[in-house]
């Protein structure tokens, strides 16, 4: 109950910190609209008056809130609702942002895993190098040299549009979450390796119970509480670092359609994603907190 409370300021704090952002950004969006043609003053003021430009900051945020309790996340100006363009977008960021979270959690944390266990070994060293060139590439060059080498060279993946189902969504998904994997891994294996060292792991060992058993139920249990706790706030910094992403893979995403919104200052369409990525953010971490008194019942909020 606490944690849900807290929500309440998190989520107003946030959400008005956007809109007073996004209309703070120079330029008339009615110009923008109208592109070359010129606007009469007349019509000016008529279409500042049908979506409430002229109204004070605070007035506006209020009408955006009062329809925002109501499921409605406003009107572009031209006139589409932003909850269809979320609907017909956000399924694509959705599938891409699960793949690309799927694999950095499974890879990574195996990785992480293997490494923290074989300490000083080969495997732990590449582990190391390589997570360390990866995190150096930025994104947009990793995912032009994927789209390269993985499919034009090799063919082994469409290059751009999702028109092949599930596969199209395997290399951005790879490309999209190959930054977080090289976070997971060295998290993992730093938490592992702290763990090993502890004295729980000691006194199970020598009550003679399987190495399996100390690293799976004992180790391993308890250096997963850092991981969760990335993996949760990763899970929203996927869905608006789909940008990119959706930009060198032509994906007709939530990322995509904000980038030109916000090109043709389209506030609104701006406002209800960012405000959709803000509650993702606030439920990811609402399950990171249930998710640790799972992993460690010695975690209790009073």
């Amino acid at each position: 109950m606490r944690r849900l409370l807290q929500v309440i300021p998190v989520f107003f704090g946030a959400t008005f910190l956007i809109f007073a952002l996004v209309y703070a950004v120079p330029g008339d969006p009615i110009d923008a609209l109208a592109g070359d043609r010129p606007v009469t003053p007349a019509v000016r003021a008529e279409l500042r008056h049908r979506y409430h430009l002229d109204d004070p900051l605070f007035v506006r945020y209020g009408k955006y809130l009062q329809g925002l309790s109501h499921g409605d996340f406003g009107t572009n100006f031209r006139g589409r609702p932003v909850a269809e363009i979320m609907r017909q977008r956000f399924p694509v960021t959705i599938r891409l942002g699960l793949l690309a979270f799927l694999f950095e959690a499974v890879v990574g944390l195996a990785a992480g895993v293997v490494a923290g266990l074989r300490r000083r070994s080969l495997v732990d060293s590449l582990v190391l190098v390589s997570t360390t060139v990866v995190v150096a590439v930025p994104v947009f060059v990793l995912g032009y040299c994927a789209q390269l080498l993985l499919g034009v060279k090799l063919g082994w993946f469409p290059v751009v549009g999702i028109r092949e189902g599930w596969r199209s969504y395997f290399l951005p998904a790879v490309v999209l979450g190959s930054l977080s994997l090289c976070y997971v891994a060295r998290l993992a294996r730093a938490s592992l390796m702290e763990a090993m060292r502890a004295d729980y792991v000691r006194t199970a060992r020598a009550k003679g119970l399987s190495e399996r058993r100390v690293v799976g139920v004992h180790a391993l249990r308890n250096s997963l509480i850092p991981v969760v706790t990335f993996l949760g706030v990763d899970l929203g910094s996927l869905m608006a670092g789909a940008i990119v992403t959706e930009g060198i893979f032509n994906l007709p995403g939530i990322g995509q359609a904000t980038f030109n919104a916000v090109h043709t200052q389209e506030y609104p369409t701006v406002v209800g994603v960012v405000t959709a990525l803000v509650l993702i953010f606030i439920l990811a971490n609402l399950l990171v907190d249930v998710l640790y008194a799972v992993l460690d019942p010695r975690i209790r909020y009073r």
